[in-house]
């Protein structure tokens, strides 16, 4: 079976939910997964034993939040070359960090990268189900897993 770690930044608890619905999705879709608190990866080697690996940040005055960028500089010296990739986050009015951690994932890290980054606006976060759990079931086909 395969699996997915979705790690996660949030600010105020948006797109923790956002990660958690999008592991709904990869779950109905037969894959393992597991989700994290950006703040709890300490080493690069955290990041091994998975097939796919989901970033997520909330955008705050423009840009991801700090634990995500420590994240990313962290998953430099991983080895992520060729692994499924998505990108997600909550935004109240500009959201860029998504486009951001997926460009990174993209063109640094060499990930096999689904369509595009999952951004949702913070007031419609409610209304996220289909969409996040849609993202999870990409993430789940870019693998391989028929769902």
């Amino acid at each position: 079976m395969p699996k997915a770690l979705i790690v996660y930044a949030s600010r105020t608890g948006e797109t923790r939910e956002l990660g958690n619905l999008i592991a709904e999705g990869l779950r109905i879709s037969g894959v393992e997964t597991t989700v994290v608190d950006a703040k709890s990866i300490q080493k690069e080697t955290d990041l091994e034993g998975y097939d796919a690996l989901v970033l997520g940040s909330a955008t705050y005055h423009g840009d991801m939040l700090q634990a995500m960028k420590t994240l990313l500089f962290l998953a430099e010296k991983a080895d992520l070359e060729g692994k499924v990739g998505g990108a997600f986050g909550a935004f109240g009015w500009s959201g860029e960090a998504p486009d951001r951690i997926y460009d990174t994932m993209d063109h640094i890290f060499k990930m096999a990268m689904v369509g595009q980054p999952l951004r949702l606006k913070s007031s419609r976060i409610q209304g996220a189900l289909q969409a996040a759990q849609g993202y999870g079931k990409t993430v789940a086909q870019r693998l391989g897993v028929e769902t």
